[in-house]
This record gives C-alpha cells, sequence and structure tokens, in this order.
C-alpha cells in the first residue's frame, strides 16, 4: 500500500540507511570488541549481521508501521500492547541505560581532551582515580547547566562530529588496506590462519555477547520514518538489507584492519580507553604523517562526545517526564521551571550519575573506571532491547488488531519464533553480561565489579519500579514523604552505597552477609515508601 503524503516529501530508502547506519555503528563500538574477542570477532559480526540485525531492524520497522499514529517510540509500543504500566516502565528502563551512557561518554569526554592537549595516554598515568571522577562530574554539570542555551548548537554539532566520524572511521579502514599493501602484507597478527578467525564458544564468549549487541541495537530511533516511506513494503527491506551491507563493511573490514595495527594475541590492556587514537597514531605514522590523524580523531570524538552528552542531558529527561505522564511520576519530578526545564528530573539525573561514579571510583586504575562502565552499557542496553522482541511478539500474535503497512515475515507462527529466538538470546545475553570483562576472574577486583555491576542494575531499574508507588502516596496524603522519612530513606540508601564498596575488600564469605543485610535494608525502604503515612505540616 503507497502512502498518501505529497511527492516530494518522502524519505528515500538510501536515505533512510544513512540514518540508521549513523545510529547503529561506529568506530569505537570496532575497538571495544575486538579487545573483547580478538581477530574472532570477524566471525562474531558475520553470525550477528544476518542472524541479529536484519530481522531486528524488519521487527522494527514493522512497530514503526503500526505505531506510527504515536510516534513510534519504544515505550508506545508496549502501551499499545501491554497497556500503560508496562509502557511507563519501559520509557524507565530507557531512561536508566541512558545513565551509564551519559557518564561514559563524559569518561570519553575527558579521554578525549586528554589526547587532544598532551598527544599522548600519558597523563593518565598522574591522573588518579578521584581525579577522573572529578573532572568527569565537572563536564557533566557544566553539560547540564549550559545544554539550554547550548542545545540547538550541540544537535548542530553532533551531526558535524557524527559525519565526521564516519569519515574517520571509513579513512582508517580504507588507508589500512593501501598500507597493508604497501607494506607487503606485513601485520601485526601473527600467524593469520583460518582459525585466527573462528572463535571459541565458551562461557567466556557468550559473556561478551551483550556487547555485541550494544554496538548494533539503535535502529529503533528510526522507526518512524517507516510510515514517510513512499513504498514501505518493498524499500524498508531494501534499506535494511544497505544498511546490513554497510555494517558488515565497516565491522569485518575494520576489524581486520585493526589486526593489522595490533597483534590479536597480544592486545593492550587499555585497548579500549586508548585503542582509537593508538590506531590513528600507526596510520599516521605509515604514511609519514606523525601525529596528524591522529590529532584529527581526537577532537573529531572530543566534538561529537561533547555535542552528544549535551544533547542526551537534555533529551533523556524530557523524554521520561514527558513520556510518562502524571499517573505513574511523582509530582516534584516532573516540577518544571519558569522556562519550562523538568529541574528536579535533571537532579536525579545528576544524582543517579554520581552514584554510578561513584561506585567506580574505588577500581584500582582509570582504565578499570572506563571498561567497567562501558561493560555496564553492554548489560542494560541489551536488557532494554528485549522490549522490542516482546512488543513485535505481541503485535503477530493478534495481527488482525495491529494492522501495518510493512509486514516482517508474512507467516505469523514463524515471525513470533523469530522474535521469541532474538528475545531468548538478548536475554540471555543480558544476564551473562553481569560477568565482569577484562579483569581476571574470581579475583579481588572481578568481585567487586560483579556486586557493582548488581547494585547498578538493581537501583537503576528498581527505583523506577518504586515511582509508582510514591506517586500513589502523593495522591494519597497529598504529599509523599515528610522530613523525617526522607532523610530515613537517604540514610539507608547512603549506608547501602558505602557498604557495597566496602564490601569490595573482604572476603569471599561475608557476601552472605552482605545479602541479607541489603534485603533488610530494602524492605526497610518498602516499608517507608508503602505503608508508613507521612506527618502532615
Amino acid at each position: 500500500m503507497d502512502n498518501t503524503q505529497t511527492h516530494g516529501k518522502y524519505i528515500s530508502w538510501p536515505i533512510l540507511t544513512l540514518m540508521a547506519f549513523v545510529t547503529v555503528i561506529g568506530f569505537d563500538d570496532i575497538m571495544y570488541n575486538f579487545k573483547n574477542q580478538g581477530m574472532t570477532v570477524i566471525t562474531s559480526w558475520v553470525l550477528m549481521l544476518f542472524l541479529y540485525v536484519i530481522p531486528y531492524s524488519l521487527m522494527v520497522g514493522q512497530l514503526g508501521s503500526v505505531f506510527n499514529q504515536e510516534g513510534g517510540g519504544l515505550s508506545s509500543w508496549i502501551r499499545g500492547t501491554n497497556g500503560e504500566f508496562l509502557g511507563y516502565f519501559t520509557a524507565w528502563t530507557y531512561w536508566a541505560a541512558s545513565v551509564p551512557y551519559v557518564v561514559d561518554s563524559a569518561n570519553s569526554v575527558v579521554v578525549g581532551f586528554g589526547w587532544a592537549f598532551t598527544g599522548s595516554g600519558k597523563f593518565q598515568d598522574t591522573m588518579s582515580n578521584a581525579q577522573f571522577t572529578l573532572w568527569t562530574f565537572i563536564i557533566f554539570i557544566i553539560f547540564i547547566i549550559i545544554q539550554r542555551r547550548l542545545a540547538n548548537s550541540m544537535e548542530f554539532l553532533s551531526v558535524v562530529g557524527g559525519g565526521m566520524m564516519f569519515i574517520m572511521t571509513i579513512l582508517f579502514v580504507v588507508l589500512a588496506f593501501i598500507g597493508l599493501a604497501k607494506n607487503g602484507g606485513q601485520m601485526a597478527t601473527k600467524p593469520m590462519t583460518v582459525h585466527t578467525i573462528i572463535p571459541n564458544f565458551d562461557l567466556k564468549y557468550w559473556t561478551t555477547l551483550g556487547m555485541l549487541i550494544y554496538a548494533v541495537n539503535g535502529c529503533e530511533l528510526i522507526a518512524p520514518y517507516v510510515t514517510q516511506m513512499k513504498k514501505p513494503q518493498r524499500e524498508f527491506p531494501k534499506a535494511m538489507i544497505a544498511l546490513a551491507v554497510m555494517t558488515a563493511f565497516l565491522t569485518i573490514f575494520g576489524s581486520f584492519a585493526l589486526g593489522i595495527y595490533f597483534n590479536a594475541y597480544h592486545l593492550p590492556n587499555d585497548l579500549k580507553m586508548n585503542g582509537s587514537y593508538y590506531a590513528f597514531r600507526a596510520l599516521g605514522e605509515q604514511f609519514g604523517l606523525g601525529d596528524t590523524f591522529m590529532y584529527i580523531y581526537a577532537w573529531t570524538s572530543v566534538i561529537y562526545m561533547c555535542a552528544l552528552l549535551a544533547v542526551l542531558l537534555d533529551a533523556m529527561t524530557r523524554m521520561l517526564i514527558s513520556d510518562t505522564g502524571d499517573k505513574y511520576m511523582p509530582e516534584f519530578l516532573r516540577k518544571t521551571n519558569k522556562d519550562g526545564l523538568p529541574v528536579n528530573g535533571y537532579i536525579l539525573t545528576c544524582v543517579l550519575c554520581a552514584f554510578i561514579m561513584f561506585l567506580g571510583v574505588f577500581l584500582p586504575e582509570m582504565n578499570d573506571i572506563f571498561n567497567w562502565l562501558l561493560n555496564l552499557n553492554g548489560i542494560i542496553s541489551p536488557g532494554v532491547t528485549c522490549w522490542i522482541f516482546y512488543a513485535f511478539m505481541r503485535i503477530r500474535k493478534n495481527p488482525e488488531k495491529y494492522p501495518s503497512q510493512y509486514v516482517f515475515i508474512k507467516n505469523d507462527k514463524l515471525a513470533y519464533l523469530v522474535g521469541f529466538l532474538l528475545l531468548a538470546v538478548t536475554a540471555l545475553a543480558t544476564i551473562l553480561g553481569i560477568a565482569p570483562q577484562d579483569v581476571t576472574t574470581f579475583s579481588h577486583t572481578w568481585w567487586y565489579e560483579l556486586v557493582i555491576n548488581i547494585v547498578s542494575v538493581v537501583v537503576l531499574i528498581g527505583l523506577g519500579a518504586l515511582l509508582p508507588s510514591i506517586r500513589r502516596r502523593e495522591l494519597k496524603y497529598g504529599t509523599a514523604f515528610d522530613r523525617s522519612q526522607w532523610y530515613l530513606m537517604i540514610g539507608l540508601v547512603a549506608f547501602s552505597v558505602i557498604f557495597d564498596v566496602w564490601l569490595g575488600g573482604t572476603k569471599i564469605a561475608l557476601r552472605l552477609v552482605y545479602i541479607v543485610l541489603e534485603v533488610i535494608i530494602a524492605l526497610a525502604l518498602l516499608v517507608v515508601i508503602a505503608h508508613k503515612k507521612p506527618r502532615q505540616n
């Protein structure tokens, strides 16, 4: 069925492909997974593209077509298939998944500035974890303050930075292969055989699957544009196939290009944090340009990450407050100033970001903080992606109720099965991703990261489950809590966080005490939130 839009306002499939490509993959995504799996990631990318990315993208297309009147947002898909509460909770989890991403982006800004000004990673040796966290928080606060004045400029810079990042990535891949030919086929990864790219599908491999999913998700952002195509039934699959081809080129050849400059059998420990800068420095040296490429990439990264950070801080808070309405979101979080900005929403964002940063500050090194935050995204982001497959299963279970211009797999039972399989794989990757990465298994740091992974997920997701109860208290009593109750809850939470941090240095036997104590604290908070009536002033 053709759309009824006026000719000239349709979005062509090549344009939609480019829009989706920007949201799906970037140079850092390739670097992160190269560090996790080495050259075997090439096979992983091939499997992901055909078994995950293509069906995932086509499912998003149908969901966007079904709910085109609601803007095609993820929470609207769940709201339309499962009701208001799950719609709210989806919006919350989508927002919660953005919190580690924002902190990670602020970390990347600090690292980018360091390379842009010093031309090396030596500044990291002189910066303590506390200083790294402090600078991250300062940058975070600066962008909270200035985002209102520079929001439009930052969106423009995001486009510029994103375009430059895309060009730099393509440039690296192309020049790396030219350099390989120029160098007689000599590469850092030796020996290079078929076995070099075949993964060992053990438990360690499956724990890194979440980072692969984190790298390729995000195409749900282009869902609202499906119905703006002239013939979505024909053109949308073309766009997604083209997306897969472009992503395949960048991930497969990009990973191989990294193997030219890095020995995949012995990768640097700080590759996730500094690998991109090492790569462009090596590229420049090979072509006799010194650090030119490295500096260009460093400033490109700074521009892009600064713009992304400012836009995210504003957009994620506004989205949460506006999308959940007054039924489940407490009134004090929906409070706005004279300019219509959700001030308390920004404060909540700051508090949760500070909480995440505080948990990481006690890790051994700055590199550990960066890697942990990145891997935390590999837990929460795939978890949110599960909502997409769940919504798809719901619309294919009741196809008469959810008509669509574009349909992925005409057979409803087969489509439902495909949705279920992707949901199961994504859920498994989320659960296994809780196991710490980049550290020695069962070491002191491994146990500490495991604890703060669980704590982070429970706090970020659990808070969303508590907010509707707080809203009900506002409606029932006129105010959610009196001053003494606020002090009690803040004290319990602060004690829990301090205890979590202290636990990082304890013996394994005390972890049973930790579990019991955390359950008691959680029950105490539930009593205050659900049962204890506030005093009226």
